[in-house]
């Protein structure tokens, strides 16, 4: 048990914590002595000032000690310890509390716990069914059922193949609190609460671009197939939309000009206006008299 009071001689021997620390780390950054607390009995911890700049705010612990009846002090350690005002790292996080979106990279394992909360159990096929009653059966040894009316029950080949041929064979599948978290992330990001659905002159429900998902979640979301879209290739909610709506915008056709008619066949008149001409001829005066004028 700690005792309140230090040890007199532990208590005295500063200078004997002091030359510890000096020669541990060093003259120049063991500053004036602060305080002496008893640890235990005839054991009394001595704290130097820091003067090192990379820790403002530690200390320096120097622990002395003696033996029961005994009149010399000895060392017992030296260390380095913050203080109140000590500049300290951040709490240690596990690493899989600390991973965010987009930092798997090419190689990573990402491993999840069996106990996941996003997960529940899949189809296994380790519950095979009940063999039907003995009763339907002709002898024990016997698969063939004596009721035509009762279809005896599949074996578990026939059922994993059937299974995997759907893609029912995975042993954990999402759980319902893990398709809510996946929804409010995908609402998040590409949803109709986002500037660019606000601003939108339509909704996914009615773009051309829209590439409808199975499952549950297909009733709420999409995959972009608008290669020009702010979300090509991403899941949005059926409420979100943006600028490259399919039918926001149809450019009109342009209009197709008439064909070209030319005639070189007729020869048509060319008639000459009579400031031109040099007199007052009259617009319909035969070619004659204008040759003889």
């Amino acid at each position: 048990m700690r005792s309140r009071t230090p040890d007199r001689l532990c208590a005295e021997a500063v200078e004997l914590a002091r030359q510890a620390a000096v020669e541990s780390v060093g003259a120049e950054v063991v500053g004036e002595h602060l305080a002496a607390r008893a640890e235990a009995e005839r054991v009394v911890t001595h704290t130097f000032e820091c003067l090192d700049p990379a820790y403002r705010g530690w200390h320096w612990a120097v622990t002395v000690a003696r033996a029961p009846r005994a009149k010399v002090v000895t060392l017992d350690e030296v260390v380095l310890l913050p203080g109140p005002d000590a500049v300290l790292a951040p709490e240690w996080v596990p690493w899989s509390e600390r991973l965010r979106p987009g930092d798997l990279g090419p190689g990573d394992l990402l491993p999840t716990d069996a106990d996941d909360l996003r997960l529940e159990p899949g189809w296994t096929g380790d519950d095979e069914p009940a063999a039907p009653s003995a009763a339907l059966f002709d002898r024990e040894d016997d698969l063939v059922v004596s009721d035509p009316h009762v279809q005896p029950a599949p074996a578990r080949a026939q059922i994993g193949a059937v299974a995997d041929e759907l893609g029912m064979n995975r042993p954990r599948v999402l759980s319902r609190l893990g398709l809510h978290l996946a929804a409010d992330r995908w609402e998040k990001t590409h949803g109709p609460q986002t500037p660019m659905a606000q601003s939108a002159p339509a909704t996914c429900t009615s773009c051309g671009f829209l590439i409808p998902i199975g499952g549950s979640l297909g009733q709420a979301f999409g995959v972009c197939g608008n290669e020009f879209g702010p979300a090509d290739g991403q899941i949005v909610s059926l409420a979100y939309g943006c600028g490259g709506h399919s039918e926001a915008a149809v450019l009109p056709a342009p209009p197709v000009p008439a064909e070209l008619i030319l005639d070189e066949t007729v020869v048509e008149p060319l008639h000459l206006h009579p400031d031109r001409a040099g007199g007052s001829v009259e617009p319909d005066a035969p070619a004659e008299e204008l040759g003889h004028s």
